[in-house]
């Protein structure tokens, strides 16, 4: 049981040499950027909406709306334990100090099954808005990404942040556009956000039901995921005692105002409940304006969906870099991940996360959108656990930012997050559960016994006064 929900421990032991750490080189503003553009906005809407409208038809703003409200309870948790634990490492360096070691190995699994899976996914959309101008096939388009975006990995943060800021503005120009023409030729009114009718098979109008939405709860908290970088960046922001909360609850409303406004226009301005399940956004700005329009809003979609793939490999690179340095593998494995570049990026971990990831665009990945919902699901369910136990022993003189109504939001989400789950779909849940239950024998066979050399996670020095 210690090794699930220990009292705050020691991080590493003191005899260990002094982990490698990486340059504080962001503020603010440049961890926004950053991480809005992992939240990627434009792409989220053109690529992971549409799948909603065809389930939850009219209820989709709504859905997203509740989930946005639950990551504010989530985002809450992750400022505080993020300014206490400020690692490169993210949710399973938080949970493993809170909760434990097993349970911070766990998240991390998690973590890393939503990290590999979704960049991919989301590149191989690239091809859909690419039309336009060229007719590449999907695999081909989004391993293309893939690899831009690892070559763009290797940078400097710094350059990474005005690169993907450039493209940012981009992204929100084009939802921008879309919520303008989607509100100018509205076919219907407010109402009809709070109805829930959605076109079934052969064309019949049905309700949305309350089992539905909570269902579609497990994507609508996936679409508004990406503010935890924020974390994963907290080692490379000055002062992230401050900063780090100030970047994940910022990236959290800005995402969830460039998300759910044009949600909202497409879902009033759709011309008919078929068009809105087709999910067909393309030709719905067509429609509403002109080819030259579609085919700027189309490219910005495409330019948006590069920028996530670049903000995606930061961010798993760093995952990989703090769990080899806190020696999760065997040691060659350990010692090829934690090595840093000449810009100070750690390179091998960056090739490991974007040459496989180009791969993976060759696969049928659609399913694996099910398997993301639990994951993220179950990763902020132990994020939960560990805020509720983020006030004991040494942490709780701790200087960090504090939340709100503690403990009773993480209370409230273990207990929301913890329904959501067990209404996911059995097919998901058995594909999440054998991936966790393989990592736990891998716990079990290898780390665990050697657990005074392995698994040992670690905090930079200048973030633990």
């Amino acid at each position: 049981m210690t090794d699930t929900l220990s009292a705050p421990q020691a991080l590493a032991p003191a005899t260990r040499p002094t982990p490698q750490k990486l340059k504080r080189s962001i503020g603010v503003v440049g961890g926004t950027l950053l991480t809005l553009s992992c939240v990627t906005p434009a792409s989220t809407l053109f690529v992971v909406v549409p799948d909603l409208f065809s389930t939850l038809g009219t209820f989709t703003a709504l859905t997203i709306a509740i989930g946005s409200l639950l990551c504010i309870g989530v985002a809450f948790c992750y400022s505080e334990l993020g300014t206490l634990i400020p690692s490169a490492g993210g949710e399973y360096a938080m949970v493993s100090t809170m909760a434990g070691r097993l349970a911070g190995w766990l998240v991390f699994v998690l973590s890393l099954l939503v990290v590999m899976i979704v960049p991919p996914v989301i590149a191989m959309g690239t091809a859909d808005y690419l039309a336009p101008l060229v007719d590449v096939p999907a695999p081909l388009a989004g391993a293309g990404v893939m690899l831009l975006a690892t070559l763009a990995g290797l940078l400097d943060l710094r350059a990474n942040a005005w690169i993907t800021g450039i493209f940012l503005v981009l992204e929100v120009i084009a939802a921008g556009i879309v919520a303008v023409l989607g509100f100018a030729h509205a076919e219907r009114g407010p109402s009809a956000l709070v109805q829930g009718s959605v076109v079934a098979e052969g064309g019949t109008t049905s309700t949305v039901t309350a089992v539905m939405v909570i269902s579609g709860l497990a994507i609508a908290l996936f679409i508004t995921q990406g503010f935890s970088t924020a974390v994963y960046l907290s080692e490379e922001l000055e002062n992230p005692r401050r900063n780090v909360a100030h970047t994940v609850l910022a990236t959290l409303a800005i995402s969830t105002a460039v998300i759910l406004v044009p949600v909202v226009a497409i879902t009033m301005g759709a011309p008919d409940l078929a068009a809105l399940a087709s999910g067909d956004l393309n030709s719905m700005v067509a429609a509403w304006s002109n080819s030259a329009v579609g085919t700027f809003v189309s490219l910005c979609v495409a330019l948006a969906i590069v920028n996530a793939g670049i903000v995606m490999v930061i961010q798993n690179s760093r995952v990989l870099f703090a769990s080899a340095r806190d020696k999760a593998w065997p040691e060659p494995v350990n010692k090829a991940l934690s090595r840093l570049g000449g810009f100070g990026s750690p390179w091998v971990a960056t090739l490991v996360v974007g040459v496989p990831g180009a791969a993976l665009c060759f696969v049928n990945l659609d399913t694996l959108y099910g398997v993301t919902g639990v994951s993220v699901t179950g990763m902020y369910l132990l994020v939960a656990v560990a805020a509720l136990l983020c006030r004991r022993g040494s942490h709780r003189e701790t200087q960090a930012w504090r939340m709100p109504l503690w403990p009773a939001i993480p209370v409230l989400l273990i207990a929301v997050l913890g329904y959501i789950l067990v209404q996911q779909e059995t097919e998901y849940l058995l594909w999440t559960g054998g991936i966790t239950a393989v990592a736990t024998l891998y716990w079990a066979l290898y780390l665990r016994p050697r657990r005074e050399t392995r698994w040992l996670v670690s905090i930079p020095e200048d973030a633990q006064v």
